[in-house]
């Protein structure tokens, strides 16, 4: 291997590559997803198509975020564990510092993002999804039978829009697809992932992820005191909770806000803030940790709710990837994987109607900015960081008309 090959697998260069996605991917979880397919599957070529598809499917099984957790696994398969963190911290620390910076200058400053330049960012959103359902569908669903699947998918995820339809409908697609199609001994159709790891790693791994979580709430019992009380909550709302992002939401102002941890008014405050920033949806944990009303707050409680609440997803996806791929190997889970890749395609496509397009196109000029946006990224191929940047400049001018 020579220098520059190794320098493209170092963790620092896994770092630079999630560091420009932190800064430019808005739009959520599902728009992440975009993001990251064009990026690595498109342009890198770090993975096929398929290999993203089954992570993703992967992710989707597992609570958390599922795109920090792609991210986790996409950086762990090109650096090993240092990549992991490398991936995870370019991603996630710029939408965490910028919260943490708002939560400490929020009584002295007004909105972070003016109305109409956020409701761009969400008309882009729309853009960068269809483009992600739209080259995904192309790939995965090439027959009938898998088309069928993904449209039976999304409508049963928009009819039961909950966390456990979502994996329920990943279920049910995996038993129809291991019924439905045959598997073919030395067919070509499996693209292993580049990420290898023994099964006792991942044991211990699973082991440290369940040893946590119970184990937490029994310290904090034990021990009563700020600090171990906010890692157990965080480490516990990202371990329980599927489907990631806003469905956080309700859990973590539980946790924080009959404490008195946290006012309910710093606490809506801190929620339109994380709308407002590219990355993660789970760094509002670090607004949270940074407007403690008790110590630890601050830079040290923003980054202790921080890594807390991440921490499962780390030993979640490596504890997970070795039996994943074990899975991946066997031709009748090949057979499973070709109902489940269709059925991902589906959820896609219900998240770009609910909630990405009714949340982001109200008038026609909604829809006018969202097709130029998709335009530019399918047959202009501008980068997607300027797409968004227009398109935020575009929402704000567009707002101001009467």
């Amino acid at each position: 291997m020579t220098n520059t090959a190794k320098a493209d697998r170092s963790p620092w260069a896994v770092f630079l590559v999630f560091l420009r996605l932190g800064l430019t991917s808005f739009g959520g979880p599902v728009a992440h997803l975009g993001y990251f397919r064009d990026e690595f599957v498109t342009r890198r070529q770090w993975l096929t198509e398929r290999s993203y598809a089954d992570l993703v499917a992967l992710c989707q099984f597992l609570p958390g975020p599922a795109s920090s957790q792609v991210g986790i696994a996409l950086g762990l398969s090109r650096s090993g564990y240092a990549g992991a963190l490398a991936a995870w911290a370019g991603f996630t620390l710029p939408s965490a510092i910028a919260l943490i910076l708002f939560a400490q200058g929020m009584v002295s400053y007004g909105d972070v993002i003016p109305a109409g330049v956020l409701h761009g960012l969400k008309v882009v959103a729309v853009a960068v999804v269809a483009q992600a359902v739209w080259g995904m569908a192309r790939t995965l669903c090439p027959d009938v039978p898998r088309v069928t699947i993904m449209a039976a998918a999304a409508c049963f995820v928009l009819l039961m829009p909950s966390a456990w339809g979502q994996v329920g409908v990943i279920v049910i697609a995996a038993v129809i697809g291991l019924l439905l199609f045959k598997p073919q001994q030395g067919a070509a159709a499996h693209d292993p992932l580049p990420i290898v790891m023994r099964r006792r790693v991942g044991l211990l791994w699973l082991a440290l992820f369940f040893a946590l979580l119970m184990g937490l709430p029994l310290l904090t019992a034990l021990f009563p005191g700020q600090t171990l009380a906010m890692v157990d909550a965080f480490y516990r709302a990202g371990s329980l909770v599927f489907g990631g992002g806003h469905v956080v939401l309700p859990l973590l102002q539980a946790e924080v806000v009959p404490p008195g941890w946290v006012d309910n008014e710093f606490f809506l405050a801190g929620y339109g803030a994380a709308q407002a920033v590219p990355g993660p949806l789970f760094t509002f944990a670090a607004f949270l940790g940074a407007s403690m009303n008790e110590m630890p707050s601050g830079w040290l409680g923003g980054m202790i709710c921080l890594l807390a609440i991440f921490a499962p997803s780390f030993l979640l996806v490596a504890g997970a990837l070795p039996f994943w791929e074990r899975l991946r190997r066997n031709v009748r889970a090949q057979a499973a994987l070709s109902g489940i890749n269709a059925a991902v395609v589906g959820l896609l496509l219900a998240a770009l109607y609910q909630p990405v397009w009714t949340s982001a196109i109200h008038a026609p000029q909604d829809f006018g900015l969202a097709l130029v946006a998709l335009v530019a990224l399918m047959f202009w191929k501008l980068p997607p960081w300027l797409v968004v940047v227009g398109s935020g400049v575009a929402g704000g001018l567009l707002n101001g008309l009467p």
